[in-house]
């Protein structure tokens, strides 16, 4: 079993709020616009991290992250990208790719809006942390924790950890 903290949208930022769930996790993935890399070298120091780079991100984010992250955890297939839309309104660039060969988990960033949403035509769990930095219009900081045992997503929880202000 793996337990996962997932967040996007860090847009620079990290702190205090954010290490302590990332010491919790046994894992950290990060969906996008990380903007400086001293976040995700500060995650990396505590514990093992996965990503994609998001639309803000520079050339050395770009070199570190790839734009598309598909791998097992446990028994899950799981890609992660940060452009790609949700259920019936998936991206154009992924949309033939995800219906010919759909993970069991879908994760992108991008939006800040946190949403969790199971797609019965593809048979996936949809996953969009909402935002955990202070920059964009959402209002609450968000990331999610869940674990995967096996082939199964279980105990999922929403951590709100503040207002951007």
């Amino acid at each position: 079993m793996k337990k996962i903290l997932l967040l996007s949208d860090t847009h620079s930022h990290i702190d205090e709020t954010i290490l302590k769930y990332v010491r919790l996790a046994d894992e950290v993935w990060h969906a996008g616009d990380v903007g400086d890399l001293s976040v995700t070298d500060t995650i990396k120091k505590i514990k093992p991290l996965r990503g994609v780079y998001g639309n803000i991100d520079d050339a050395k984010a770009r070199l570190e992250f790839p734009l598309h992250n598909r791998f097992f955890c446990e028994g899950v297939d799981v890609w992660i990208t940060h452009i790609g839309g949700y259920p019936g309104k998936y991206n154009q660039d992924i949309r033939s790719e995800i219906k010919q060969n759909p993970p069991k988990l879908f994760i992108c960033g991008h939006s800040h809006i946190l949403k969790v949403q199971f797609d019965k035509e593809l048979n996936l769990l949809h996953m969009n942390p909402g935002a955990a930095g202070i920059h964009g219009f959402h209002q609450v900081r968000t990331m999610l924790q869940f674990e995967i045992d096996g082939d199964k997503i279980q105990n999922l929880n929403v951590v709100e950890i503040g207002t951007r202000g």
